[in-house]
């Protein structure tokens, strides 16, 4: 509280200045921004990662004419969502059917009804288990980005009231000994959304890739049952 003392002429020194609740509410929020930021940028490279391996990954299926070449062209490819699929599909089947993708359909290298509905819960299942794989990390962006504003508000709360206590004990009601400590009561507020502004926006944005990523790996799932249906394995 600045009230009958020397008033703050910058943002650093209302900082500098404030109240040991303001300056608490502050450091937490810094710790949120530091963060939430590695968060971001941590985020954003994996997914830029999982983008090229995906470009890579259909690039090197669209040139296989039949699973077995595709299994083998995979094979030298960097493990990514994509490549585990395909390969938790085929190990699947190769666990069903002796001989695996060598083995010729009408030698009896062929799924049942029932092992088809089998391999289609165990592609599920791991487009289901890399989803979340993508996921982690991220409702900590949203909590930021929530909790932020709101723990703002606290500190301007705490602020104002102190404010007002100062201005009671001091005896003093004039613009220039309520404005310091209104002022340093907002300092919360602003820092609070500069937190919590680039967290939303971040979250968004990697969830949106997340589905984008997941959307992909179901639709590989179905294609990886249609080429089976194609080569007479199903």
């Amino acid at each position: 509280m600045q009230v009958g003392g020397a008033v703050p002429t910058s943002s650093l020194e209302l900082i500098a200045t404030s109240s040991l609740a303001t300056k608490l509410v502050l450091a937490v929020l810094a710790i949120f921004s530091a963060v939430s930021w590695f968060l971001i940028f941590a985020k954003l490279w994996q997914f830029r990662r999982i983008r090229a391996a995906g470009e890579a990954f259909f690039h090197a299926v669209a040139r296989a004419s039949r699973l077995e070449e595709a299994q083998h062209a995979i094979a030298s490819l960097a493990p990514s969502p994509y490549t585990r699929l395909c390969q938790e599909g085929i190990t699947f089947f190769s666990e069903l059917v002796p001989g695996g993708l060598a083995a010729e359909p009408s030698a009896g290298g062929s799924l049942t009804a029932t092992q088809l509905e089998a391999l289609r819960m165990v592609l599920e299942t791991q487009v289901d288990a890399e989803h979340d794989q993508l996921g982690r990390y991220i409702p900590w962006l949203a909590t930021f980005g929530s909790v932020s504003p709101l723990l703002g508000l606290l500190g301007t709360v705490l602020g104002v009231m102190d404010a007002f206590i100062g201005i009671a004990v001091g005896g003093a009601g004039n613009l220039s000994a309520v404005a310091p400590g209104v002022a340093e009561a907002l300092v919360t507020t602003v820092v609070g959304l500069a937190v919590a502004i680039p967290a939303v926006i971040a979250y968004n944005i990697v969830v949106a890739r997340q589905n984008f990523v997941a959307a992909e790996l179901e639709g590989f799932a179905r294609e990886l049952i249609v080429t089976m249906a194609r080569e007479g394995r199903v």
